[in-house]
């Protein structure tokens, strides 16, 4: 058990911890008022934040000591299971509504998010499938679009609640893996089309979507409306400097900016610890990435190669999103920001998926070893 840990990632790790602990004070910080003015509490949020967090903790562990080829295994089971939910979700009296959207199950005081779910299981589900095609992966029949209509359905289910944001961070996570797959180049290229003209279609089918395209355009046209949040995100992002007005000294989160202890959490983290507080945060998700890029590389089983590309594209995908959300550089997708923003849900498979990739991590320094050992003992026997 000790050499089992000791392969580990330990850099990794550290960064994994690192991000949860930033997102928990952040949260008690962007929450304060917020719990105080609905829950009589300043506490609040961080205290159900801390809750989750506590129950990441033997998840973690057991996803790192959990064979990934069981994830294989598991797979037709965890698959029906997510559909299931996702169209129960959608039943009035079963799901949750919130702001608009049927995405929750209540369970007392607790809500599950399935869709949640259904970013890690459409990641393991794509990565077993390509791993098993790759015989087939440069034909399109038989290698690429077996697993296209499962996508297309969890898509679809997850559209109807309406997220679209997180139905198509799970298009791209899976786009990903299609691609690290060794698809050929035409393809990747028809379906990326097929994909970016389908969603450009959803984004401005809806008028509650247009207006937040055309309000990421120009958020000053409209700034008591859609332009609202953006405006006030720009003015954390501003107010803040290189240092920030300190911890829990910032303004915009006194009832000026929406969702500030959620989506919006990054422009918090801007206006009270500054640009170096910003830049912390992004090294350590420049960890993250970089060790899985690392991981995927290094392991030579096609499975758990993809499954850690995918897991790792997937935390850095969001990041992108919502950090462009909360600048203005990208449309606001209600995409939240990993480790950080406050979510039970999210938290949990987050955390979850980050222990299958440190798990990997393991397989992967075993991998590196092994290349070691083998160029070694060619080098002696030349040198002989």
């Amino acid at each position: 058990m000790i050499t089992h840990f000791k392969k580990l990632d330990w850099v990794l790790i550290t960064a994994i911890i690192l991000l949860c602990l930033y997102g928990l004070v952040m949260i008690y910080s962007a929450g304060m008022l917020l719990g105080i003015e609905d829950y009589d509490d300043p506490g609040y949020f961080f205290n159900r934040q801390l809750i989750w967090l506590y129950l990441g903790v033997p998840v973690f562990i057991a996803a790192i000591i959990t064979p990934y080829k069981l994830y294989d295994k598991l797979t037709p089971l965890m698959l029906g299971v997510i559909i299931i939910a996702l169209i129960l979700v959608l039943i009035p009296g079963i799901g949750k509504e919130v702001n608009g959207a049927r995405s929750w199950f209540a369970i007392g005081n607790a809500t599950i998010q399935p869709s949640e779910i259904a970013k890690l299981g459409m990641i393991i589900y794509f990565a077993r499938v390509y791993a098993r095609k790759q015989p087939y992966i440069h034909q399109f029949g038989e290698g690429v679009s077996p697993p296209l209509l499962v996508l297309g359905l969890v898509f679809g289910l997850i559209v109807l609640q309406p997220d679209l944001g997180t139905a198509s961070t799970i298009v791209a996570a899976c786009g990903a893996i299609l691609i690290c797959s060794g698809a050929r180049l035409k393809h990747i290229l028809l379906l990326g089309a097929v994909a970016v003209v389908g969603i450009g279609i959803l984004a401005t089918s809806a008028n509650y979507r247009l207006r937040r395209i055309t309000s990421f355009v120009d958020p000053f046209a409209d700034p008591a409306g859609d332009g609202y949040q953006l405006i006030n995100s720009y003015i954390a992002i501003g107010e803040g400097g290189l240092l920030g007005r300190g911890l829990s000294q910032g303004i915009q989160k006194l009832g000026y900016l929406p969702e500030a202890h959620t989506d919006f959490i990054l422009a918090v983290i801007s206006e009270e610890l500054g640009i170096f507080g910003v830049l912390l945060l992004f090294v350590l998700y420049l960890i993250v990435l970089v060790r899985g890029v690392r991981i995927g590389v290094a392991i030579k089983d096609p499975f758990a190669k993809l499954l850690a590309f995918g897991i790792t594209f997937q935390i850095s995908s969001q990041v992108f999103l919502n950090a462009g959300a909360v600048s203005g550089i990208l449309p606001i997708t209600g995409i939240t920001l990993p480790f950080i923003s406050y979510g039970g849900s999210s938290l949990l498979i987050t955390i979850f998926a980050a222990g299958i990739l440190v798990h990997l991590s393991k397989h992967a320094k075993l991998a590196i070893e092994a290349r070691e050992e083998t160029h070694t003992s060619w080098g002696q026997k030349i040198t002989s």
